[in-house]
């Protein structure tokens, strides 16, 4: 990992080490860590390469239909409270960190892929796979189909850096404080969407997902919502949103790994329609500081 750009005062004593891991990560550290927990965003990279936006139908604009925009800026004061942020700078309409590896639709490619391919995934089917094939209103993202070598390429420039960044911040975590909380943060429409099981209605301010229970202690869970609450939030459990493969694949309870996915409703701090910043944003980034300051303040010992 080498070291970029300057560093600045994170108002409580230390500093913030800005960091990027090649151009698929960058990551905001503390200068010394002191909360066992990690804050990673995968999908709010915006880095659109020429080369993707010209092999799309689409335009920039509706690429970003698929982005959780502004995500990683909402959590930019967890160093400040001794916890590490990560991001990627890819965007998701290119690589998607939060499936497996090889979850393809055959469907977009010219040859044929290999045997180890998950391809019949319900992600996959959705259009929705490692590399999507449509965007998040349904649009076919492609002119035309891909070779399976610039999937690989994608996921050896892109996901592979960002989920070991990701592993390197767990295993530290866990090292240094005996369990690691690992709080993997997204954003969602305001609205269901036709396609999804609560279409037409008005969304929960935040989602909490552990995947009902499988990938972090409850006490973790039931402290990220208590704190939440108390933060004037209104917050619901894994309805719409679960988890996907991030809490799953890093969660591990009965080995001290906590994963915890964090939903937050865009119409708190972005004008959705535009995917722009609303005039709340500062305040809402306030508050998910006040979040990891909270967070950090979890009792060992509890967590069982």
């Amino acid at each position: 990992m080498e070291a970029r750009g300057a560093l600045r005062d994170s108002g409580s004593g230390g500093k913030i080490i800005r960091r990027r891991v090649g151009d698929a990560v960058a990551l905001l550290l503390p200068e010394e860590q002191t909360a066992p927990l990690v804050f990673a965003s995968p999908h709010s990279g915006d880095d659109y390469a020429p080369e993707f936006l010209k092999a799309s139908r689409l335009d920039a604009f509706d690429l970003r239909r698929s982005e959780d925009s502004y995500v990683d800026e909402l959590f930019e004061f967890a160093p400040c409270h001794g916890a590490p942020l990560m991001h990627a700078l890819f965007p998701r309409a290119y690589i998607d960190p939060n499936r497996e590896p090889y979850e393809l639709d055959p469907g977009m490619f010219h040859d044929a892929l290999p045997a180890y391919v998950k391809t019949g995934s319900d992600r996959v089917r959705a259009g929705f796979g490692t590399i999507a094939r449509v965007v998040a209103n349904g649009a076919e993202i492609y002119r035309d189909e891909l070779h399976f070598s610039d999937a690989l390429m994608r996921i050896e420039t892109c996901y592979t850096p960002y989920h070991a960044a990701l592993r390197r911040l767990v295993d530290e975590t866990k090292a240094r404080f005996g369990f690691a909380i690992l709080l993997d943060c997204h954003s969602m429409p305001s609205i269901g969407g036709p396609s999804d099981r609560d279409a037409g209605r008005q969304r929960a301010d935040i989602v909490l997902g552990d995947r009902f229970g499988t990938t972090c202690a409850a006490h973790v869970t039931d402290h990220a919502e208590k704190t939440l609450s108390g933060l004037g939030f209104h917050v619901a459990r894994n309805d719409p949103y679960a988890g996907a493969h991030t809490v799953s694949h890093y969660g591990r309870p009965a080995e001290d790994v906590h994963a915890l996915q964090i939903e937050i409703n865009r119409s708190l701090y972005m004008v959705e329609a535009r995917f722009t910043r609303s005039r709340d944003h500062a305040a809402l980034t306030e508050r998910l500081g006040q979040f990891a300051r909270l967070m950090a303040e979890i009792d060992p010992l509890a967590i069982v």
